[in-house]
């Protein structure tokens, strides 16, 4: 049974971009007595589940068997963690402190974190941690299931480092162009990047400021740096975003911003994951980037958001795909005001 806050991982990442190595070799680098991992097999035979016991014969292991785990599972998910929670810790192992759940390469985080919503007496921080396969790059850009991973993550973590040098050193840029609020971990040390993948969570990740410069890597999805004029009310902002979840639904796969409204003496925290919203919380950091929202989607139009109510609050700038004239995979390379 875990003494305190838990941290979550929901590791995620398009089909052989290196999930299971990476969290084969975390519990190979560390010691893993205060982890338990939950791993998705979609199939009768759990090679992955074979593959991790061979890193960590010590690790609490439930393997989820009846499909993928982000359309699938149920309640069968959120049993599986609690029962990992609650049941007592074999003598000589520390406390549990950390999950991580290995989804399947087909998952969209969204439904996984609205499974975990019902968890919320445990107390556990939660991050999606991202792989970004460097041998492939930006080519699976344009499956959907991959785009919306890179999206909802906190973290992403650049794999086959060993495979592609080159693309190593390109990547932060490459990934920034995907997500550009997520904390990106890429390097030629292998330990130390997967120290880094599944490190601690404070209450909250780094949050900077969004590049200006930065083109689109992907033909259907929009970034949107969305800047509130002046302070607002709180139902305001919280009506705001509660309108662009209903108005785009699955499409929206990300927001992230610091808002400062008139209720409260400190900036305030907004994220979602998909419609998933984590409660926004005040930031005591003396330092913080000017206020701003970015807001991540697929297949979206601007007026769709800038006209959602109440209007009138805030300033957008865009990067999004260009129009069908530019032809196939057209985006525009600069924000658009």
């Amino acid at each position: 049974m875990s003494a305190g806050a838990i941290d979550f991982f929901v590791l995620t990442g398009f089909l052989g971009s290196g999930k299971t190595s990476l969290l084969r070799d975390v519990l190979s680098v560390e010691t893993g007595s205060d982890t338990a991992v939950i791993v998705n097999e979609a199939g009768e035979i759990g090679l992955d589940g074979v593959l991790l016991r061979e890193s960590g014969d010590d690790v609490p292991m439930a393997m989820l068997s009846n499909g993928c785990v982000c359309c699938q599972v149920g309640s069968d998910l959120a049993f599986t963690i609690d029962r990992l929670i609650m049941a007592p810790r074999p003598a000589g192992l520390p406390p549990l402190c950390r999950i991580i759940l290995e989804t399947s390469g087909l998952a969209m985080p969204g439904p996984v974190l609205r499974q975990l919503a019902t968890l919320a007496e445990h107390r556990m921080r939660v991050a999606v941690v991202a792989t970004y396969d460097l041998t492939r790059g930006l080519a699976v850009a344009t499956f959907e299931e991959a785009a919306a991973q890179w999206a909802a993550a906190h973290r992403i973590v650049a794999t086959k480092a060993d495979l592609a040098p080159q693309a190593l050193t390109e990547a932060p840029v490459a990934i920034a162009q995907l997500n550009p609020v997520a904390e990106v971990v890429a390097g030629a040390d292998r330990a130390a990047i997967v120290s880094a993948a599944f490190a601690p969570l404070v209450a909250a990740l780094p949050l900077r400021e969004v590049a200006p410069d930065l083109a689109t890597a992907h033909p259907r999805l929009a970034l949107c740096l969305v800047r509130p004029r002046a302070e607002i009310a709180y139902a305001d902002l919280a009506g705001w975003l509660d309108n662009v979840a209903g108005a785009l639904g699955e499409r929206l796969l990300r927001i992230k911003g610091l808002v400062k409204v008139q209720e409260a003496p400190r900036p305030l925290l907004v994220e979602s994951v998909g419609t998933m919203f984590a409660p926004p919380r005040q930031l005591t950091a003396e330092k913080l980037p000017a206020p701003f929202i970015v807001v991540i989607a697929r297949d979206i139009v601007r007026n769709e958001l800038e006209q959602v109510e109440p209007s009138g609050l805030f300033a957008f700038s865009w990067r999004e795909p260009e129009s069908a004239a530019a032809g196939p995979g057209g985006i525009r390379a600069e924000w658009v005001t």
